[in-house]
Order: C-alpha cells, then structure tokens, then sequence
C-alpha cells in the first residue's frame, strides 16, 4: 500500500482510544466485526456525514474505500455512535468529520483519536474564524452548518485534495485533478443556487425552516433565515418561539415554510396552525436537506443534488422562478 501502509502502524493505539470511548458511551460488547465485505487493499477513509463523504468520493475516486458513518434522514447533532461504528473507526486508516461540535455526542471518541495523532481530520477546523458564524445558543461554539455556503464548501474541497497529497504523495497529481474537476462542478451549482434565490420576490426572501441550519445559506445567498429551533437540535422550542415566528409570518406575508428532513415536522406545522388562526394561510414548502443528504443512489443523495433540491425547492415556494427539476433537470430521479 506505498504511504497508505498504516494499518499496523496505528490499529494498536487506536483500538486503545476507541475502547475507552466505547466505555465512555455505554456501548456493550466489542466482538462484532462491521461487514463491508473482503480487504481489497486500498486504504479504509471512514467519515461521519454523507456530505463529508461526497467530498472524499469525489477526491479519491478509486485511490481508497470510503465508508460514512451516517446516512439519510440522521440527525448528526443527536447520532450515537454504534458498536459497529467503534469498530469501524478502529480499523480506518484515515478519519473525517466536521467538527465545530457537529458531531456532538461522539465528538470525544473522534478528538480522542485526533489528539493520538492519527490521520484524523476535521474539516471545519480548516475554516478562519472570521469565516465562521457564531452559535447564537452557545458562544463557546460556531454554527456547524458549513456546507449550506457552496463557495466555503469549494474551499474545503480544496484544502482537502491538497491534505490528501500529503497523506499519500504517490496519488498526488489524481487527488489535485479530482478535487479541481469538483470545484469546477461546485462553482456552477453556486451560481445557480445565487440567480434562483436572486429570483424570489424581497418581501418574501425569508427562509423559515424546523431548525437554524441555513444561517450559511441565508449570508451567501442574501436571504433571511429564521429557525423554529436553535443551531442545534438538541435545543428546545418554547410557546413564545412559535408565536414569535407566526407574528413574523403574517406581518410578511410569507407564503411557505419548510421542513427538515432529519426533525419532526410537527413544530413546523404548529406555524401553519397558528397563522390561520390569524386568518394567514401558509403552507408547507417542501422538505429540505439540512443535516443529511437524500437517499443513496439518488440525484438527492449527493451534495450538489441536496443543494440544488433546496435551493430550488425554496425558490419557487417563495414564489421564484427555478425550473421544476433544477441545476441539471435531475430532481426525483
């Protein structure tokens, strides 16, 4: 395997560090071996999202196996890890995740193992602070949601073609070609998310949703962004959330809201309810993608397929004009 020769080099201390984050996390038993069937040689990439995983896809191509802890309609802020998943880690050459406390309830096995000095990765902690939004919940923390400014995502595509160089310098050239082939593919999906929010009429560019996920979103494409709950889902929406939404609501006249497809819709309902009782009606938008992709195997299940669902979901709710099937005339498939 040339540089990629790690797996005897780190398995020992890894299966250390992640023992005792099994412990830390109440998991039972450790016999179980994850079924992804036969080594083929190339080196294990285990990520935690599936946008993350789409990132890694795309700059590896077949250079490495990548694995994705987490796959459509989970939430990551509330994601357990599993003994599965312990094991998985374990046996990985390479980690990466978010960060910035995305991964909240299994963050201390994957900074445990950053900190072991393995080749772990966090994304988010490539970012300058002045490129971050703040926690508005928690000031200790940034806003996780990165990936809804496609432009910051390029970023991070790039940085990460250059870090998976110097992993494995014998795949350099492919992994800067692979990466650059993206970045090329994000820049048209940028643009096109700019010109159909763009569209939207101003008095109706507020973009309500179940939960703060969209702040990056609402700064890049200049649309209002307002959440029933806070950047994270652990967070709790009270009676005056609600009335205080609904009051935004009416006073705009806003035409739809939308729900997440990782949270329960039913506060978002709640809004509906409470904005025909002052004789307003609002419908439901659309379901969009926040902290998880679409299904495997579809347009939706990738990144640019998750954004460009959004994007032109929320346009034409808004009363913008998208075309039905979006960017590539692919949505549904």
């Amino acid at each position: 395997m040339g540089h990629f020769d790690l797996r005897n080099r780190v398995v020992m201390g890894l299966a250390g560090v992640l023992l005792a984050g099994v412990a830390a996390l109440g998991l039972a038993g450790c016999g179980e071996q994850p079924a992804d069937g036969a080594d083929d040689g190339r080196p294990e990439i285990v990520v935690t999202t599936g946008m993350i995983a789409d990132m890694v896809r795309h700059t590896v191509g077949e250079h490495a196996n990548v694995t994705a802890l987490m796959g459509e309609g989970v939430d990551p802020h509330l994601y357990r890890p599993t003994r599965r998943d312990v094991l998985r880690l374990q046996d990985a050459d390479i980690v990466v995740y978010n960060g910035l406390f995305l991964e909240g309830r299994m963050g201390d096995v994957l900074e445990q193992q950053r900190q072991a000095g393995r080749h772990v990765v966090a994304v988010g902690d490539w970012l300058d602070e002045a490129m971050l939004l703040d926690d508005e919940a928690n000031a200790e923390h940034a806003d996780p949601h990165v990936w809804m400014d496609v432009d910051l995502w390029s970023r991070l595509v790039d940085r990460f073609g250059d870090w998976m160089g110097e992993v494995d310098p014998d795949h350099t050239d492919d992994y800067r070609a692979n990466a650059d082939r993206y970045i090329a593919e994000l820049t048209e999906l940028h643009d096109y998310v700019q010109q159909v929010i763009d569209s939207i009429p101003a008095e109706h560019r507020v973009l309500v949703t179940a939960h703060d996920a969209f702040n990056y979103f609402g700064l890049a494409y200049d649309i209002e962004v307002r959440g029933v709950y806070g950047i994270s889902t652990d967070s709790q929406a009270g009676t005056h959330d609600i009335n205080r939404l609904v009051d935004l609501i009416v006073e705009r006249q806003l035409p739809a809201v939308f729900a997440e497809s990782t949270i329960d819709d039913r506060r978002v309902r709640g809004l509906i309810e409470g904005a025909a009782s002052r004789d307003h009606t609002l419908r439901l938008g659309g379901e969009l993608f926040s902290d998880a992709m679409g299904a495997a195997d579809t347009y939706e299940g990738t990144y640019i397929g998750m954004i460009d669902h959004n994007a032109t979901t929320i346009a034409r709710a808004l009363g913008g004009d998208a075309p039905e099937r979006g960017l590539h005339g692919r949505l549904g498939e």
